[in-house]
This record gives structure tokens, sequence and C-alpha cells, in this order.
């Protein structure tokens, strides 16, 4: 892919819906990660994003690499970080990408023109995976919930006096056990 940075800027921007600092930070991590792995836009799940947030930055990924929840190939494991980990499946390689953080003494739109133009290795930091590469994304049948008679994954039902149920009718059972 040759990083041509106003138009990929201009497509995450669009599909985002604005501008602002948290979206240049998955940008810039879809550069560093198009650069590090030699990445392309993915098709299907030949590329895979562990992402360990739910804010902007996820958009870009979206956007610029092609990692959606709905292919499976963009996982989320929310623990607040700035961190994305990318996976080439054709390889097996993978990079854990982790923003150093925002310098409290600049203005947003100062942070934003940094995050946009500061080389890569001053705003990133590169680690190896914590997870291994997921497994590629099944299709499971359907099940009819026997209480509200909506379908649900067969993975995601549960069993209940012999019913099948939904996770939504399911009351979950427990006594304390684990907590």
């Amino acid at each position: 892919m040759t990083w041509e940075k106003e138009l990929f800027w201009k497509k995450a921007a669009e599909f985002h819906g604005h501008i602002c600092p948290g979206l240049a930070i998955g940008f810039r991590a879809c550069e560093a990660a198009a650069k590090k792995l030699s990445l392309e836009f993915s098709s299907d799940e030949e590329v895979v994003c562990i992402t360990e947030n739910d804010a902007c930055g996820v958009d870009a990924i979206q956007a610029i690499l092609g990692c959606t929840a709905g292919k499976g190939n963009l996982i989320f494991k929310d623990r607040g970080k700035q961190a994305f980990t990318f996976f080439r499946r054709d390889t097996n390689q993978g990079i854990r990408i982790v923003f150093k953080g925002f310098d409290k003494n600049r203005s947003r739109e100062e942070n934003l023109q940094y995050i946009l133009n500061a080389p890569l290795d001053e705003i990133f930091e590169y680690k190896q995976p914590k997870d291994k590469l997921p497994n590629m994304a099944r299709i499971f049948r359907s099940l009819k919930c026997e209480n509200c008679g909506e379908r649900a994954a067969e993975h995601r039902i549960r069993i209940l006096d012999g019913k099948f149920l939904c996770l939504d009718c399911y009351e979950e059972y427990s006594r304390g056990w684990g907590r």
C-alpha cells in the first residue's frame, strides 16, 4: 500500500464524521501497521485488528484497513488503552502498537497536528502481541428462542428446563462462587 496520507485521512474523516485527535491516533496506527507488516486493505480477514478501546481511532482502522466487526477481523478487547494489535494472516506476523500519550501543555488542535505529523516512533511504542492470532470467523446456525421467538446464533443460546433461550430471555443463575 502506498501511504497517500491526505487521501487516507480524508477517507477516515468521512467515515468517522469529524476530525479529532482520537481519529488521528487510529489513522497513524494504521500507517505504522501498514509499514511494519506491509499491510493492504483487508477485503476479507487477511488483516486482523484487536483493539483495546472503543474510541474514535477504531473508525480509522475500519475505513483504512478494512477491519470490521461484521467480517470478524476487528475484535474489541476494551481495556481503555490506545493500543492496537495487528496481525497478517498469510505470514502470522503481528505487532502491538501503543500510543504514548498526549502532551497536556498542547491545545487539542496542537495535539492533532502533532499526531498527524510527528515521526511514528515518537508517538507509538511497538511491542510483541499479547494475544495470539484469532481463529477465522465462524458462521453459526440460528436457533429460535422458545420464549420470545427471536432467532439467535446457537453459540449464544442457553438451555433452561430443556428450553432453548436467547441471552435476553435466559436468567443467569449464580450463588456467588467465582466472583
